[in-house]
């Protein structure tokens, strides 16, 4: 396993409001990734804080708690993940509270934890999983935004979607409440496959085709692949953030 991280401010903004983290664990039992990546979200009302108390904690939670008893516990890693989901949402959630400068922060979370040929993938916004198997490109999690819901009620396009006024509304989110609901998902790794996570500096602006062919060609070079995507994503727009983790199994 090897992974790439990157995030670049963009060309407009005058703060990076994204955070990306990833470390691999050496245990007895074999290698461990743990990556997260955050999109805060509440511009003066400190999103880059929520995004950095995202990534930092739960990253930090789930290191403390997939190796429990001697063992890693893969049969209740989806329950770790919520759990992990739970304490980090209350950590923002409480700093949302201890000043008025922090009222309203929130930011999306998507993480991934990765062991042997297991991946349990997670994500609360509009901030994204991936994988590539062979040249099949497919999108793990699922949005939660406003024009999400469009297109699964067929009234908008995806390409509508990618130009809508309301496109960046995002439905859900880490620390805005004192509840969070997380969508998890589990998958079978095979050899040569490659997860992509991303935030929407990325997603929202370059088209699914233009990141499946990035990253099949410069696959062998993910450090390479990481800085190509930022560029693509940067001279199409450049009015996000953008961040991006790639993991090769």
């Amino acid at each position: 396993m090897e992974f790439s991280s990157a995030s670049h401010i963009g060309k407009i903004r005058k703060n990076n409001e994204d955070y990306c983290r990833g470390e691999i664990v050496e245990t007895e039992f074999g290698p461990v990734g743990v990556f997260a990546i955050a999109d805060g979200m509440g511009g003066h009302n400190k999103g880059e804080v929520a995004s950095k108390l995202a990534v930092t904690n739960i990253i930090k939670f789930l290191k403390e708690n997939i190796l429990k008893y001697g063992n890693i516990k893969l049969d209740y890693m989806d329950d770790v993940m919520r759990q992990a989901y739970n304490s980090v949402n209350k950590i923002i959630f409480d700093r949302s509270k201890e000043s008025p400068e922090y009222f309203g922060m929130g930011t999306t979370l998507v993480t991934a934890i990765v062991f042997e040929d297991n991946l349990c993938i997670a994500n609360v916004g509009d901030s994204r999983g991936y994988i590539l198997h062979d040249r099949k490109f497919d999108q793990i999690t699922t949005d939660h935004s406003l024009v999400a819901e469009l297109v699964s009620a067929n009234i908008i396009t995806e390409e509508e979607a990618r130009v809508h006024p309301q496109r960046n509304r995002i439905t859900r989110a880490m620390g805005t409440d004192s509840m969070v609901a997380v969508d998890i998902f589990k998958y079978k790794l095979r050899d040569d496959d490659i997860i992509l996570m991303a935030t929407d500096g990325l997603t929202g602006f370059v088209e699914y085709k233009e990141i499946r062919k990035t990253i099949i060609d410069n696959r062998d070079d993910l450090n390479k692949t990481s800085e190509s995507l930022i560029n693509i994503a940067n001279d199409i727009s450049g009015k996000d953030n953008v961040s991006v983790i790639l993991i090769g199994i």
